[in-house]
């Protein structure tokens, strides 16, 4: 017996929203939606009035909205927000680009520490910087800010984060371990510090190579280390086809017991990607994800 034709498998609900599968558990159960049935597998399946929700809420938050701004709000509500002028819940994304435009470094570096310090690390990096990334991003292509503004943010973000990262005390002995970096046709590193805070926030050893790191050297010092996880980053500029092609030489190069995590926002994504690859679209899904990792890890039940 397979899902009924008015439900959507959790696969189906993926592929169509952009919502990985992570994110649609994490968000049942912190805010009560979506509410799925089980098909006769016992899986999750999803009636489309749901679907039509979380299509809306995908574009809400790639706007630079929360999710648990909007998450928690019924349909009518996120269409008249969709719709509308900016919220109170877009106010920080503004006040970044207005410190932009003024070239206020200073000012820059000191709205993402109050902001560190009001969320705590997680939720600034989950919450305050994954949606201003978005925001800085929208704007540049609009043409409101330079690259060399957007620039600034980068380098100002960096600083604090590795700040950061440099206060958490080193992982204990026997730590799963993780290598981040990108390939030499990527030159965007900053969600791998983002993913390498809260690795590192969770206990965990992490071994950043950094940008355009050759496949041999990634393989190599991956074997060396004896890493738990390797984790490469894709912008969205990156080609899809190539992508997937390098993540599958990447899983045949590396020992069945590595992990492969492919994180980013990339249309790679919406296609099959090589058996034993993970993609991380959004960087809240990685705390959820390291159970999946290695049992022994910290867990996490948001």
């Amino acid at each position: 017996m397979s899902t009924p034709a008015a439900l959507l498998p959790i696969a189906a609900v993926e592929r169509d929203t952009g919502l990985s599968k992570d994110t649609l558990r994490v968000w049942e159960r912190r805010y009560g939606f979506p509410v799925p049935v089980r098909d006769a597998f016992g899986e999750r399946a999803y009636p489309p009035g749901q679907v039509d929700k979380l299509r809306l809420l995908k574009r809400l938050l790639d706007a630079g909205h929360r999710p648990g701004k909007v998450v928690p709000l019924d349909l009518a509500s996120l269409q008249r927000l969709s719709q509308g002028p900016v919220t109170a819940d877009a106010a920080p994304e503004l006040a970044c680009l207005d410190l932009l435009r003024e070239h206020d470094v200073t000012g820059m570096r000191r709205q993402l520490h109050q902001a560190l310090l009001s969320l705590g690390l997680e939720r600034f990096v989950t919450e305050h910087v994954a949606p201003m990334n978005v925001a800085i991003g929208t704007a540049w292509m609009r043409g409101d800010i330079t690259i060399a503004q957007e620039h600034v943010y980068t380098e100002a973000l960096q600083l604090v984060l590795r700040q950061a990262v440099g206060s958490i005390p080193p992982a204990p002995a026997g730590a799963p371990r993780a290598l981040l970096a990108t390939l030499p046709q990527e030159d965007h590193g900053l969600g791998l510090l983002m993913a390498e805070t809260l690795l590192s926030l969770y206990g965990w050893h992490c071994i950043p190579l950094g940008v355009r790191v050759p496949m041999d050297d990634i393989v190599r010092v991956a074997t060396q280390a004896r890493v738990d996880l390797v984790g490469l980053g894709f912008s969205s500029s990156f080609n899809p086809q190539q992508a997937l092609a390098a993540l599958a030489e990447l899983r045949a190069r590396l020992p069945a017991t590595v992990t492969v995590w492919a994180g980013g926002i990339n249309a790679a994504w919406r296609r099959k990607l090589p058996d034993g690859v993970h993609a991380i679209v959004e960087i809240a899904e990685v705390p959820g994800m390291l159970k999946t990792v290695r049992p022994s890890c910290p867990a996490v039940d948001p």
